[in-house]
């Protein structure tokens, strides 16, 4: 372990895989209580078209990206809840536009055409210090908004009719959250990519659901479970040479299947006696 520790790109990884642990633990907590899921993939897909037009224009892609995917995400929020769409139609409309603009504007980018499977599966290994330096202040924001708002986001997780006869600013919550899923999308796509974005936000929580029933106690879990689940994988891709995303990914399932195996057989042995 310790010869692949001294190559700054490793370290670089490493740490991305820690803040992404630690940040998508609490967001995917939320997206989970809160049934966004469907809602996040398509934000995570509409922001590939942030990502064409970023090349296209010469700009940043990750600026462009977080810009059309907070968009996407509050125009399906605005469409479902004021203009009578439903939220499905809403997500799959923004889910195909980003896509199509996203492949558009990449081949009609002047000269070298990047490479679409680094967005759509990820490269860690090429995670900067600017990078890092950018979702640590992400990070330490999510945890302060969750420390000064915890009670107000849990209501709103679990149930908005009852938030809202707390008299709790729903709406301003919903809309917060969605901005801070939409950062947290882009920022990860680095990670694993499009196309593998969603498990590495939600397979956490699917396994801590199995043993806890307290918001806390799943988000504590979920943070480990990506944290250790993150360490393993990147050092496994490094050493079989296939892509970190998919193999952290990959470990995710795996241990949700271990724990799907014990809770069954925990079952199994009660009704025996």
């Amino acid at each position: 372990m310790s010869d692949i520790l001294q190559y700054t790109f490793f370290q670089n990884a490493l740490f991305a895989v820690i803040l992404i642990g630690l940040a998508g633990g609490i967001i995917g907590t939320y997206i989970v209580t809160r049934r966004m899921v469907f809602i996040t993939g398509g934000i995570t897909h509409a922001s590939f078209g942030g990502l064409g037009l970023g090349f296209f224009l010469g700009i940043s892609p990750t600026l462009s990206a977080l810009f059309f995917a907070v968009l996407s995400a509050l125009g399906v929020e605005w469409m479902s809840r004021r203009n009578g769409v439903r939220e499905d139609s809403a997500i799959a409309a923004f889910w195909a536009f980003g896509m199509a603009i996203g492949i558009i504007c990449i081949f009609m980018t002047p000269g070298y055409t990047p490479e679409l499977s680094e967005f759509l599966f990820g490269n860690i290994l090429t995670i900067t210090h600017a990078d890092l330096i950018l979702f640590s202040l992400y990070t330490a924001g999510l945890i302060l908004v969750f420390i000064l708002f915890y009670r107000h986001i849990v209501y709103t997780a679990f149930d908005r009719d009852f938030a809202a006869t707390r008299r709790l600013h729903v709406r301003l919550i919903e809309y917060g959250m969605t901005f801070l899923v939409s950062v947290c999308v882009v920022l990860t796509i680095r990670l694993v990519g499009i196309m593998l974005l969603m498990s590495l936000l939600t397979v956490p929580q699917m396994i801590s659901d199995l043993f806890f029933n307290r918001y806390k106690q799943i988000i504590y879990s979920s943070i480990i479970l990506s944290i250790l689940s993150g360490i393993t994988g990147l050092v496994i891709s490094y050493y079989i040479n296939v892509p970190a995303g998919a193999c952290i990914v990959f470990i995710l399932v795996i241990f949700y299947g271990m724990a799907r195996m014990s809770v069954w057989g925990s079952r199994l042995r009660k009704s025996r006696y």
